[in-house]
């Protein structure tokens, strides 16, 4: 899997993560290439993994067995549409991580018979630590499943899904839920300072547990409910608090704002569509 060549289209934040993570895993920087119009980005990439760069989208597509395009939802369309007879003719796996671009706009602007890949990865995979989901197009090998989870992996956990729409649902746990995180952080920060903490120690308090709980959660064989059991006693503070949380509807709380996050992900793609459309219609 190692031996590879892969092309990043697009050298921002995502791409970076992704070459440094795949190099720590023991990838020959020389078998990377990044391309991206901008040469002070590529210059940073090549200075900071010594990887290939490449201006020329199609020189850098042209040799490549992976290509990840990694550059705004907004401008993919026309990057496609560009590449398009370079990889019909290479016929390279292509990994899309470009949010809200449905694998059949992809497929329509890349040409017929792409192996393609659609990924949903999150924001912690800049620190190798995301959460991404995997969705396999028609015509994409169990080989080349295999290469996408192993590119993506290297900045985190991956997790197939069966279905494309459930990349949304995808979008509204893992794709949206840092901010959750960040805000159950910043909830408990302020009601410890009201309460007599200063900033600093409420802040470090509040990190530390947050980091705490979640590696109990990873390194345990056991559910977070029982997790959760276990630190409650009966009569106790923790148990007071939990009360409290239940009957300000936390739960139901959770549900809707996932609910209201996957429909606003299938809102957000269907117009992206939309524009799309029109945008062709319009040149036509």
């Amino acid at each position: 899997m190692k031996t590879n060549r892969i092309t990043f289209i697009g050298g921002g934040n995502m791409t970076a993560s992704l070459i440094s993570g795949l190099i720590a895993d023991g990838y020959d920087p020389q078998l990377i290439t990044a391309s991206d119009p901008d040469s002070e980005k590529l210059a940073r990439l090549a200075a900071s993994y010594g990887i290939r760069s490449e201006t020329d989208n199609h020189q850098a597509v042209a040799a490549a067995d992976v290509v990840v395009l990694a550059v705004k939802p907004q401008v993919l369309e026309s990057v496609a549409r560009d590449l398009s007879r370079t990889i019909q003719e290479n016929q390279p796996l292509v990994i899309s991580i470009a949010a809200g671009v449905q694998e059949g706009a992809l497929a329509h602007w890349l040409g017929k018979d792409v192996a393609l890949v659609r990924t949903m990865p999150n924001t912690p995979a800049m620190i190798q630590a995301g959460a991404t989901a995997l969705h396999a197009g028609k015509g994409v090998s169990a080989e080349q499943k295999d290469l996408a989870e192993s590119i993506l992996r290297a900045v985190g956990l991956t997790r197939w899904v069966a279905d494309e729409s459930l990349i949304d649902t995808v979008t509204a746990l893992s794709g949206s839920g840092p901010a959750y995180f960040f805000l159950v952080m910043e909830a408990m920060e302020e009601a410890a300072c009201k309460l007599g903490l200063d900033e600093e120690t409420a802040r470090l308090l509040t990190l530390q547990t947050a980091l705490g709980a979640a590696r109990m959660a990873i390194e345990s064989n056991n559910p977070p409910a029982v997790l959760r059991k276990r630190v409650t006693s009966p009569g106790g503070t923790t148990e007071r608090a939990l009360a409290i949380l239940e009957q300000g509807r936390l739960r139901e709380l959770f549900m809707a704002a996932l609910e209201g996050a996957r429909q606003r992900s299938v809102e957000l793609s269907n117009l992206l569509a939309k524009q799309k459309k029109l945008n062709s219609d319009s040149e036509t």
